[in-house]
């Protein structure tokens, strides 16, 4: 199925009340918290079709939760969240409709399974879905009795005695000295874990069971080929899908898969898809000048972050698209977005797929924050220093022309204390010595060292010039 065909069958699914209320909420948005638009209409569901569950689109990330305060964090040695405010967002998000969190034993430095089971804990077990993962990648945890603790941790932070949505997590890469398929083996397979995961699912402790999908595409086929061949059945499987991954993954990293052809294996076989990273790590909600100007164009209230939201809710086989919202203000947009969803027209799509190409041309990292990669053994805040790189080419603000010229010297002063307060000296990019202890723990396959060089090399450019 190719993208125009999927858009215009996935716009006529939904075409009928839904663009109609969503025409009426577009224009009629009342004030949210804090003066945020907030929809009037109720959040987009999909059906899953294994279980009859009625899924929000919008799906809750607890990969990144509000921190409390250096100073408190390190007086409340029990956790760094900020749990107030994570009960706060949970809060908002079951009462506007959201009802998918996800999380892993691995998120928020081992903390995000407990807060998010403190937080929904306190609402009625029927009124939301619990997905978390098998994330037993260090070959530490790869025996038998490891994964299993793993889980059993998980049920027990989570307050629950069965989890919803199961994931094995991030089948594709390849630990130290292992190669992908060897990777695989280790962690689900010479343990006999995945057959036990497929016995937790026969006496109901696991509702769905799946993978999410990063790295080697031969691994992904090979999970496929075994639901064709009835070896063992997916459930769902968790994809990264946006507008410029869906043609340009490859073309951002030669390592990755496009986004069309994930989604299409899996649509072919109807199983339903699950959308992590629609922003990117929030780099496709931050755009340049004249990226911006042609969004605007088509129209004059959508925001970036909107545009990416609902192109990646837009296809029929997405069960629920995740965001990982930090923030009351991003879940409040998040929500109104999907409030009701309006699907990507073919006229839309057709910009979308020419902003892909603008984007691509201005050569960023493709980092998306994931922090998988931390901590680095050498102290360095890799997410930062990419954060930084990448804000400053989308911002336009990348010193160029003659280094005598005023306007120069301008944009290298705004550029280099810029990086200053955004990263840490002691953790910038000068520090990295190429241990490649980061590699194998990169989901986007970034050659992070190689970067880290590059940068520093533009950072001694700007200071020497």
């Amino acid at each position: 199925m190719n993208r125009r065909e999927f858009i215009k069958h996935s716009a006529a699914a939904v075409a009928g009340t839904s663009l109609l209320l969503s025409a009426c909420h577009r224009g009629t948005r009342r004030g949210g918290r804090q003066g945020l638009p907030e929809a009037e209409g109720k959040m987009t569901m999909r059906r899953n079709p294994n279980t009859g569950d009625e899924v929000s689109l919008l799906g809750y990330g607890m990969m990144r939760l509000p921190e409390l305060p250096e100073g408190i964090a390190r007086i409340n040695a029990n956790s760094h969240i900020d749990q107030q405010a994570v009960n706060e967002l949970v809060d908002y998000a079951l009462e506007h409709g959201v009802n998918y969190f996800d999380t892993s034993p691995v998120y928020c430095q081992g903390k995000s399974e407990e807060a998010t089971g403190i937080a929904l804990a306190r609402h009625p077990r029927h009124s939301y879905f619990i997905a978390t993962k098998l994330s037993n990648f260090s070959p530490d945890v790869w025996s038998r009795s490891e994964s299993i603790a793993m889980f059993e941790r998980s049920l027990r932070y989570l307050q629950t005695d069965y989890v919803d949505y199961l994931l094995l997590h991030s089948i594709g890469g390849s630990s130290a000295g292992k190669n992908s398929l060897q990777t695989f083996n280790g962690r689900y397979m010479d343990n006999g874990i995945l057959d036990w995961l497929v016995e937790q699912k026969q006496k109901g402790r696991i509702r769905n069971l799946g993978f999410s999908y990063h790295g080697d595409i031969s691994i992904f086929d090979m999970l496929l080929r075994w639901h064709d061949e009835g070896k063992y059945h997916w459930d769902f499987v968790q994809i990264q899908l946006n507008y410029l991954d869906w043609h340009y993954a490859k073309r951002n990293n030669p390592r990755n898969t496009n986004a069309s052809y994930l989604y299409d294996e899996l649509a072919k076989r109807g199983i339903p898809a699950v959308i992590m990273e629609p922003l990117l790590g929030g780099r496709l909600a931050k755009q340049p000048a004249h990226i911006l100007r042609e969004m605007k164009r088509m129209d004059i209230n959508a925001t970036p972050a909107e545009w990416a939201f609902r192109y990646a809710g837009t296809p029929a086989d997405i069960l629920t698209v995740l965001s990982g919202m930090t923030y009351m203000e991003h879940l409040v947009e998040n929500c109104a977005t999907y409030s009701p969803l309006r699907p990507i027209t073919p006229e839309e799509d057709a910009m979308l797929m020419r902003l892909a190409d603008a984007i691509c041309a201005l050569d960023a990292v493709p980092c998306t924050a994931c922090n998988y990669c931390m901590p680095c053994p050498y102290g360095i805040n890799i997410p930062a220093v990419f954060s930084y790189y990448n804000t400053c080419l989308a911002e336009g603000i990348i010193p160029e022309g003659d280094s005598n010229d005023s306007s120069f010297r301008r944009a290298r002063r705004h550029w280099l204390i810029g990086y200053d307060r955004k990263v840490e000296r002691i953790r910038q990019a000068d520090h990295c010595i190429g241990c490649n202890h980061c590699l194998p723990h990169c989901p986007q396959r970034i050659d992070i060292p190689h970067e880290m060089q590059r940068i520093d090399g533009f950072v001694e450019q700007l200071k020497q010039s």
